[in-house]
């Protein structure tokens, strides 16, 4: 069950967001209006739309009735007018939102499995040449940052074999269709895809190691060893259970990380996201697009860090007694 005070929290956060979203452009010296706009914006505005745009966003009004106003947009889903794309904000945004779920949805999915798996079979061989070897790989991945992988696998499989595609999201003009377009948008998927996943497969092997070197230490690991259950069922059911608490919790924390990476990698591979947008929009000025951005941005986070809270108590259902009534949790003996 949703605890009110953990709703609470999240809402707060929520507001503090959209009011720094309101308030930063209107911190800025000089003119709101050219805050959000732009003098590049500005200089081209006619009057007539100037005057449009004032009432719009009532900045002829006290600082609580622009508020208002603001939030008022928020919930009709207008989050400005992009003049660099001439449509929108809203729009626009949904146009690109797509492909950013698509790759951060795919390398978040494939470093969560791949690296706990690995974490898992490393802390089973803790000591061993493979352990070494994985820790060593893992820790010289999470050295490289996204877009110097993303480059050079763009260079190597794009360029020089020539295996997959260069930049976009499918091949422009090519009129594909049914499983022919599905198999074109997985190859242009694969390289910014596998560089967003390798560079992030570092956090989840370590924490599924390290917390499957403490349980194998733990008495019920020990019971089980003791009935005669083979080692896969040890290993999976009872150990690799435990560990994958640690590894939900980074995983939520990491979908910031994740698509801050993804912004950068866009950026290398032309994928037509939310990282293309904000370039295009920092090019051009086009202060609006950044805001609204930022904002859904911030919202996805939020709410991929809600659904793994409430995926955490799920898979261990202790936690739900672990909460005091203050709402401050307790930390579980694993």
């Amino acid at each position: 069950m949703i605890k009110f005070n953990e709703v609470t929290n999240y809402l707060v956060a929520f507001f503090i967001i959209i009011s720094l979203n309101f308030l930063l452009p209107r911190l800025m010296p000089g003119d709101p209006l050219t805050a959000i706009y732009g003098e590049e914006a500005m200089i081209q505005m006619t009057p007539e739309l100037k005057a449009r745009l004032v009432e719009r966003f009532s900045l002829d009004r006290p600082l609580a009735e622009q508020f208002g106003a603001y939030l008022l947009s928020l919930l009709k889903g207008d989050l400005g007018y992009s003049y660099f794309y001439n449509a929108p904000v809203t729009k626009v945004i949904l146009g690109a939102l797509p492909w950013t779920f698509l790759l951060v949805g795919t390398a978040i999915s494939i470093s969560t499995i791949i690296g706990t798996l690995l974490g898992i079979e490393s802390g089973w061989r803790r000591g061993q040449k493979i352990d070494r070897a994985l820790l060593a790989g893992t820790m010289f991945l999470d050295g490289l940052p996204d877009f110097f992988l993303g480059m050079v696998f763009l260079i190597l499989f794009g360029v020089v074999w020539e295996i997959f595609p260069l930049n976009g999201a499918m091949t422009p003009y090519a009129g594909y269709a049914g499983i022919t377009l599905v198999v074109d948008v997985l190859k242009h998927l694969v390289l910014p895809a596998v560089s967003l996943t390798l560079v992030n497969l570092t956090g989840s092997y370590l924490l599924a190691r390290n917390s499957m070197v403490t349980t194998l230490g733990e008495a019920f690991i020990l019971t089980a060893r003791a009935k005669g259950l083979n080692d896969q069922v040890v290993r999976y059911r009872h150990a690799g259970r435990n560990s994958l608490l640690p590894v939900i919790t980074h995983t939520g924390m990491q979908v910031g990380r994740m698509l801050t990476g993804a912004l950068f990698i866009e950026t290398v591979f032309s994928y037509p996201g939310l990282g293309l947008l904000i370039q295009k929009a920092l090019q051009t000025r086009d202060y609006p697009l950044l805001q609204g951005v930022f904002l859904v941005v911030a919202v996805f986070v939020l709410t991929a860090n809600f659904s793994v809270d409430m995926l955490y108590k799920k898979i261990d259902p202790r936690l739900k007694s672990c909460t005091l009534n203050t709402g401050r949790r307790l930390n579980p003996t694993i």
